[in-house]
């Protein structure tokens, strides 16, 4: 038998890349650890499982698969793995640190949530989900205790232990997760192919952000089912009428007629305030892997590691400590911002045309005249075959990034635009007519600072923005025909002056 000293000292042997720290919880198998990565001094959570107790519990498979699809996974609202370190005593599960606990424990300190924090929730989750399933993975245990919360209060899902792969053709029949949460078919142990069962999940979890109570719930399980299996709950009266429209068609008994997710994307309830990160496509993981950042990887070559074996260590998803350092800065930099620009063109995000809401289309649109075949990417319009299209929202380049970005800042700097770079491809940008700034930024703007690597515009975030100055924000998406586009949002402002800015831009873009 281990003694308490002798166990510590094997921890520090098993992980020497990191500072363990206090005990975070403690489960049937294991505990989880608060702990800091030499390295880059971010802080992470080490499960430490034992393996006699996952074995005498027969949770071998249970672990394997959850470790398993969380290596494959990289979504900002799904909980990473960033590497596991297995000893013939314990397996060390290192992974994202989240700090403010479960989504119950939040909705049962507030209640029902308001409908606008209920929707930011919702809009993570479903992106979360629809990630799962182009992944061909099935969570089936959504729920909101395994929905955790970090520091801002952005969703991670969480616990794949029952989760499993999709295979085309193939059916699932197995009746798990919890009764509350789990579909009809789920728990009358029909066979179903996988989405369905998380869409009804995620239909259950919408009610309770919104109501603080769950549509079926009875202490008496053979009534709990009764209830599931019929459809059979209320709708409050104080639901907004967006909200008593999108749940029914969620928990549709009928999985054959039950909303599909691309469908509650389109939904005017779930469109409202979509952050722009979340109104395009999930990253695909293939292409993440092979999407490499270069002030990142800088970072980790610094700190002795060689470039070749880093870069084809990310090319192939292999897991080693340089890997695990890259990943840890990369997430924790894009971590830091937030909003919109939060999604920072990152690269290894697959992205096609972002939809504004409807209120905001006339404010952000910029229209660019195309000559050729056209998609409707993004526009819920769908042909047979190829059209003619003269018009295309938002601006379109096959050029460089960089080279989009030399010249998008040389425009700006014509029209006396203000400007601070968040990222590579994202900026927070404020404009008068006249060119007349003051009080507006710190320094004036320089020839010298297009594309320079610090943020040299510094900005002013104080009060005081005049009604005839404009704040916008401008962000470089990538297409999926290899294209980028160029987006303009405004955010303060008035809305015919944004146009004239919009004009003019384009007019020194020379596109019109």
């Amino acid at each position: 038998m281990e003694g308490p000293t002798s166990r510590g000292s094997n921890v520090d042997l098993f992980l020497p890349n990191y500072k363990l720290g206090k005990t975070l919880g403690i489960g049937s198998f294991g505990k989880v650890k608060i702990a800091e990565h030499a390295l880059t001094r971010h802080k992470v959570a080490i499960k430490i499982l034992n393996r006699r107790k996952i074995k005498n519990m027969e949770m071998e498979e249970k672990v394997r698969r959850e470790i398993k699809i969380l290596r494959l996974f990289m979504h900002p609202h799904i909980i990473r793995l960033y590497e596991v370190i297995e000893t013939p005593s314990d397996i060390y599960v290192v992974m994202e640190y989240v700090k403010s606990g479960e989504l119950f424990d939040y909705i049962v300190e507030k209640g029902r949530l308001q409908e606008d924090e209920a929707r930011c929730f919702f809009q993570q989750i479903i992106s979360g989900v629809e990630y799962c399933h182009r992944n061909m993975v099935v969570h089936r245990d959504l729920k909101p205790e395994n929905l955790l919360l970090d520091s801002k209060c952005n969703v991670k899902i969480a616990d794949f232990g029952l989760s499993n792969i999709m295979r085309d053709g193939h059916f699932l029949k197995t009746s798990c997760g919890s009764p509350n949460y789990a579909a009809p078919e789920v728990i009358s142990g029909r066979l179903y192919a996988g989405p369905e069962v998380d869409v009804w999940s995620c239909g259950v979890i919408l009610y309770a952000l919104l109501c603080g109570t769950l549509p079926f719930d009875d202490e008496n399980i053979p009534n709990l089912f009764k209830k599931i299996k019929g459809g059979i709950y209320t709708l409050p009266s104080h639901l907004s009428a967006g909200a008593r429209d999108l749940i029914p068609r969620m928990l549709v008994v009928d999985p054959m007629k039950r909303m599909t997710i691309p469908e509650i994307r389109q939904h005017p309830w779930f469109q409202a305030h979509l952050p722009r990160y979340l109104a395009v496509p999930p990253p695909d993981t293939m292409q993440q892997a092979k999407k490499i950042d270069e002030e990142i990887l800088q970072e980790v070559i610094k700190m002795g590691y060689d470039r070749n074996q880093l870069v084809d260590s990310l090319c192939n998803r292999l897991q080693n400590e340089a890997t695990v350092a890259y990943y840890l800065l990369l997430d924790n930099r894009f971590r830091i911002s937030n909003g919109y620009l939060g999604a920072e063109f990152q690269e290894p995000m697959e992205c096609s045309f972002p939809r504004p809401h409807p209120s905001e289309a006339a404010a952000s649109a910029i229209v660019q005249h195309i000559p050729g075949y056209m998609d409707h990417q993004g526009m819920d319009l769908r042909t047979q075959f190829p059209v003619e299209r003269k018009w295309a929202l938002g601006l379109q380049s096959r050029a460089h990034p960089r080279e989009i970005m030399t010249e998008v800042l040389k425009a700006l700097q014509e029209l006396n635009v203000c400007w601070k770079k968040i990222g590579h491809y994202s900026m927070k940008c404020r404009w008068s007519p006249g060119g007349h700034h003051e009080n507006v930024f710190d320094i004036p703007l320089q020839a010298n600072h297009i594309l320079g690597d610090e943020s040299a515009i510094i900005e002013n975030d104080g009060a005081g923005i005049r009604s005839n100055v404009i704040k916008f924000e401008v962000q470089l998406y990538k297409t999926r025909e290899e294209k980028y586009l160029l987006d303009l949002q405004r955010v303060n402002g008035t809305q015919l002056l944004f146009l004239d800015l919009c004009a003019a831009f384009l007019a020194q873009l020379r596109v019109l």
